[in-house]
């Protein structure tokens, strides 16, 4: 298995749902804590399909840029 992907991201409890993700069904980016990998994310929608895992340096700096508006809608 890459480290970089886990193919069913099923096989890992403890999700959560992002704060930012929409009111909509279905339209939500989970994260798992504690990973020994970095930080798995994966689409709510499909639960048993792929989960990237990133640096955690990597994701702190993604979630920074995101509260500072550097990806407009």
């Amino acid at each position: 298995m890459n480290d970089h992907v886990i193919l069913d991201a099923s096989t890992l409890s403890g999700w959560r749902k992002s704060s930012y993700s929409g009111a909509e069904a279905g339209s939500c980016v989970e994260i798992q804590d504690n990973h020994p990998s970095g930080i798995p994310v994966r689409d709510s929608k499909t639960p048993h399909g792929p989960a990237v895992v990133f640096p955690p340096a990597d994701w702190s700096s993604f979630v920074t840029a995101l509260k500072d508006g550097k990806f407009p809608a």
